[in-house]
């Protein structure tokens, strides 16, 4: 287990998701959170292991728990592991 990820880069990972890349929030809740039918997405947290988000879903709020496929080893690694994801239901659309 690694201890790379402080609450200071989760903050910050967070809130540039959040304020510059809020479709691609949205696409994790309803891609790889089981959330097909979210509307609107916020990434709370994101750790080595995965992220947490909330999801709009017919009116109510709804917490999601993502599990990454790997353990991340740092910001930049999480940063490449985010793009990936974003690519895979694309592909398989």
């Amino acid at each position: 287990m690694t201890n790379s990820f402080t609450s200071e880069i989760s903050a910050r990972i967070c809130s540039h998701m959040n304020e510059d890349h809020q479709d691609a929030v949205l696409l994790y809740a309803q891609k790889f959170g089981s959330s097909a039918n979210a509307t609107a997405a916020k990434m709370l947290s994101i750790d080595a292991q995965g992220m947490n988000l909330t999801a709009e879903v017919s009116g109510e709020s709804l917490p999601i728990r993502i599990e990454f496929d790997h353990t991340l080893k740092d910001a930049e690694d999480a940063h490449h592991t985010l793009i990936d994801m974003l690519k895979q239901p694309r592909v398989q659309e």
